[in-house]
């Protein structure tokens, strides 16, 4: 039975569009912007989470407005009072390929030690922005093995995401080469064009979590697309959290999210 998760991107309005000050891997501090006063806090939310039914939860490093010990403590002992699992903190910026590649690889591994801090089961990095050509892939390979082998408390994973994972065939070239060091994260949104479905069966038996990304066009679920992509994993065995993804135009994230849930259930039963 898979699991059911969310990310807070899905959230971000609900959070108050929070972005924290160590946001960018580059050391441009991003500008605090102060959450309206009706915007549920991040230590709130694992509570919140329980009541509306969710299991699990995937943190944007954005969302963290400290990583102070005594906050990821808080933070920590909110998901534990309610019963959330961390699924995974989502490193959402660095890139391991371009020209930054060293100062990319010391921020992420920072974030790597607040996501063991808070005792997240993974954390999601960015397999690089440049194209996947051999040697930016094998450049990739090593960076993340290395992050891996130095946070063995975490499970790292990537994502079919941006410039280096375009397709099934870079994805599996790179995990291929990672042994079993480095997992993946499957987004059933990020791809398009008329082989999306082919190209996620490829990788779907690979995928030990999901952003499961439902697409929204004047308020309504693009359901033949989302059960589709669905049912490729459920075809291929995947029992892992499910993180409802919804960045659609309505502000009311929990009902969208209460629609992308009906759809899971629709496939997964």
């Amino acid at each position: 039975m898979v699991t059911r998760a969310v990310s807070t991107w899905s959230l971000h309005r609900t959070l108050g569009q929070y972005k924290g000050p160590d946001s960018s891997a580059s050391g441009v501090r991003v500008i605090d912007v102060e959450p309206p006063p009706d915007a549920l806090s991040l230590l709130d939310l694992p509570g919140e989470l329980q009541q509306r039914g969710y299991d699990a939860v995937q943190i944007c490093h954005f969302h963290l407005p400290s990583r102070s010990p005594s906050y990821l403590g808080e933070l920590r002992a909110a998901l534990d009072e309610s019963g959330i699992v961390l699924d995974a903190l989502l490193i959402d910026d660095g890139d391991l390929t371009g020209g930054a590649a060293d100062r990319a690889e010391e921020w992420i591994g920072e974030w790597l030690d607040t996501a063991t801090a808070l005792g997240a089961r993974r954390a999601r990095v960015c397999a690089g922005r440049s194209a996947p050509d051999p040697r930016s892939l094998q450049a990739s390979v090593d960076r993340l093995v290395r992050l891996a082998a130095s946070h063995p408390d975490v499970r790292v994973v990537t994502e079919n995401w941006m410039e280096l994972l375009p397709d099934a065939d870079s994805v599996l070239t790179l995990l291929d080469a990672t042994g079993d060091k480095i997992g993946l994260m499957i987004d059933l949104g990020n791809w398009s064009g008329p082989d999306k479905y082919d190209e996620l069966a490829r990788i779907a038996p690979r995928a030990e979590t999901c952003h499961a990304k439902c697409r929204f066009a004047d308020g309504d679920p693009d359901r033949e697309d989302f059960s589709a992509s669905l049912q490729i994993l459920k075809d291929a065995g995947f029992s892992g959290p499910l993180a409802l993804i919804y960045d659609g135009d309505d502000n009311d994230e929990w009902t969208a999210l209460d629609t992308e849930f009906e759809i899971v259930r629709s496939v997964f039963g």
